[in-house]
């Protein structure tokens, strides 16, 4: 990485994300055992921790006044665990270690293991970070692969306001909340032969996207399996259209 040497140490610590969760109307027990009344309404702040890896361009601590791109880069389910350097294996990251210059902000966090992407611990780490880092946050775009391709498109239809596009790779969702995220573009790449995520889980996502009014295009790559993270991030064209994301009206 060209990046100064404190910004891997400051990206173990992981990251506190605070979570406000609306408790509703909270009920009071009476001691005499009569009906409960209704109180006033009542939030809680709950604590999380995401391991992750941060990757500040160069030029940031040079440019007080300029506020970046940031890409979120979510892993497959392989990269999961306390070893934050798994996360290195693939992806971004990958590029990243092995010296390749992005002009933007990324960061990649880590799932614990046996867990998945959560859409709303991710919202809550996008307003971590635009707290701490100057993020634009019109151009805020997420990338990932398998489980993280996956979670790309679960965040995108939980919060589309956070995302100017994602860039799912061998991914899959839901089809229920599609049509909220229709103003989110979308480049999805799959593996024709993939045997774990079969084409068609993200084919239909694009396919019925399209006809709600999005933007959704999918390169296929024939012969591949499941592991179409490889040509995916040896094409330059997948990090270009990610930094090229603005988000629409802003």
């Amino acid at each position: 990485m060209t990046n100064p040497p404190d910004i891997d140490r400051r990206s173990l610590l992981g990251l506190p994300l605070a979570l406000a969760a609306a408790a509703g109307h909270a009920a009071t027990a009476p001691a005499d055992g009569h009906q409960a009344e209704w109180a006033t309404p009542a939030s809680l702040t709950l604590q999380a921790t995401l391991r992750h890896w941060l990757y500040l361009p160069a030029g940031y601590h040079e440019r007080p006044d300029k506020a970046w791109p940031l890409i979120v880069f979510l892993h497959g389910s392989g990269e999961r665990g306390a070893q934050l350097d798994r996360v290195k294996a693939h992806g971004l990251p990958k590029l990243l270690a092995a010296g390749q210059a992005i002009p933007a902000i990324v960061v990649s966090p880590q799932c614990d293991d046996d867990l998945d992407w959560d859409p709303h611990l991710l919202h809550a780490l996008l307003l971590a970070l635009r707290g701490t880092w100057r993020i634009d946050p019109r151009r805020v775009s997420a990338t990932g692969l398998s489980m993280g391709g996956g979670g790309c498109w679960d965040w995108a239809m939980a919060y589309p306001d956070d995302l100017a596009g994602i860039a799912p790779v061998c991914g899959y969702g839901s089809h229920l909340r599609l049509a909220r995220m229709r103003g989110v573009p979308v480049r999805a790449y799959h593996g024709a032969d993939d045997s774990v995520v079969p084409l068609s889980a993200q084919q239909t996502l694009v396919t019925e996207l399209r006809g709600l009014g999005g933007q959704a295009e999918l390169t296929i790559y024939p012969g591949v399996g499941h592991d179409a993270w490889n040509p995916a991030y040896a094409d330059p064209a997948l990090l270009a259209w990610l930094l090229a994301r603005v988000k629409a009206g802003a």
